[in-house]
């Protein structure tokens, strides 16, 4: 699920252009992107100790047990932390300045790197009225040529 290193080496490229906001799904991802175009976020759960996490891994984080499955998230988070972006000079996110970056608390247990969104059309959000524990839905951005996986955002419940 990462977006590649600098050098292009693992960036996501789309006419020419190295992007740092593509996914590059793999066989063992496939079941998350597939879900999220979808419009359902998956986690992944721990048959031996019972403990959800995400980013998705073939393994426990917590005990190490391979014995790990994918589940449906309810999409309901709290929000933990997070920063309004001025600047950011990688391609294509400086066309999107200011966004929020964030990190949630996913009603499941784990934590999730996102971005706040505003409104349906998941427009940039600017960080006000935020605050910590407010809660949050999850939304996906939708690519609208379909070159891209659908990428898993989260909404204030209260716009």
């Amino acid at each position: 699920m990462s977006a590649g290193a600098a050098t292009g080496s693992g960036a996501g490229h789309t006419g020419g252009t190295a992007r740092f906001d593509v996914p590059e799904p793999d066989a063992f991802t496939r079941p998350y992107w597939d879900a999220a175009a979808g419009g359902r976020l998956l986690i992944r759960r721990c048959a031996a100790c019972g403990r959800a996490h995400h980013y998705p891994r073939e393994f426990c984080p917590h005990c190490w047990s391979e014995n790990v499955v994918w589940e449906e998230a309810s999409g309901a988070a709290a929000l933990y932390t997070w920063s309004v972006v001025h600047r950011n000079d990688l391609p294509p996110f400086g066309g999107r300045v200011p966004y929020t970056a964030a990190v949630v608390d996913l009603a499941e247990g784990p934590r999730m790197m996102t971005e706040v969104v505003a409104g349906p059309a998941c427009a940039p959000h600017h960080g006000a009225g935020l605050r910590v524990g407010m809660p949050l839905r999850a939304a996906f951005r939708v690519p609208q040529d379909g070159s891209t996986p659908a990428v898993p955002v989260f909404r204030p419940l209260l716009e």
